[in-house]
């Protein structure tokens, strides 16, 4: 063996064994905590750092608790085998855009940030639409509705009362300047469209919607020994 091939079978037992050290080493997994928030501080896509409760973290979390209530909904959809499931993780995404917007608040933001995370009003006429489609096939309103019509029905009722909360912590930004009006009038707008589907669903499946009848609180009179004491 000459002394180039002496140096090359070298090398490539080093470099063997530099594979088989590497390969045992146990690989680094990420974590999920990373502790900048423990002072009660989250930072926007601005890199602005922002108490938790500021009225920025409070739309963004209340659009998180949204899209997890859809999804909730949606699975209960999807064993029915209904359709407009698809809607529902469109809409999810859509709402992760919405929560981009978000965290990116005009008074700290650049023109690059505002491009990137600009809503547009496609989602909500996308949303007109679907409520449009959905609303051929529902009976005429006559009477105030209660939360009701089957499990589906009333998880999409939650959804439209928590877009409702969603909205009015959106207002207050649109009105600073913080975030664009094409927010608060998706979100105004999907509310509509869960109150649809709400009663879509109850009509497919066959349930009968609660109608709201005002109550007249009369006091019925007492029964004989019925007043808590027990009768002589």
């Amino acid at each position: 063996m000459n002394f180039s091939s002496a140096s090359s079978l070298l090398g490539a037992r080093k470099m063997s064994l530099t594979l088989i050290q590497l390969s045992s080493e146990t690989p680094k997994i990420p974590k999920i905590y990373t502790k900048t928030g423990d002072k009660g501080f989250s930072s926007t896509f601005t890199g602005e750092r922002r108490l938790k409760d500021d009225q920025v973290f409070e739309a963004l979390g209340t659009t998180d608790e949204l899209s997890s209530a859809i999804g909730f909904a949606m699975e209960l959809i999807t064993e029915k085998g209904h359709t407009f499931a698809e809607e529902l993780q469109k809409i999810q995404c859509m709402l992760q855009d919405v929560g981009s917007a978000l965290a990116t608040p005009r008074s700290s933001a650049r023109e690059a940030h505002l491009k990137r995370t600009a809503f547009e009003v496609g989602p909500t006429l996308q949303l007109e639409q679907w409520i449009d489609n959905h609303s051929r096939h529902l009976p005429p309103l006559t009477a105030f509705i209660l939360p009701s019509g089957g499990k589906s029905s009333c998880a999409l009722h939650f959804c439209r009362a928590v877009c409702r909360r969603a909205e009015r912590r959106v207002v207050p930004l649109v009105q600073m300047g913080e975030t664009d009006a094409n927010v608060a009038k998706f979100l105004n707008r999907l509310s509509d469209y869960l109150f649809t589907v709400a009663r879509y669903m109850a009509m497919k499946e066959g349930n009968e919607e609660k109608i709201y009848k005002k109550m007249t609180h009369q006091m019925e009179p007492e029964a004989p020994g019925d007043n808590g004491r027990v009768a002589s």
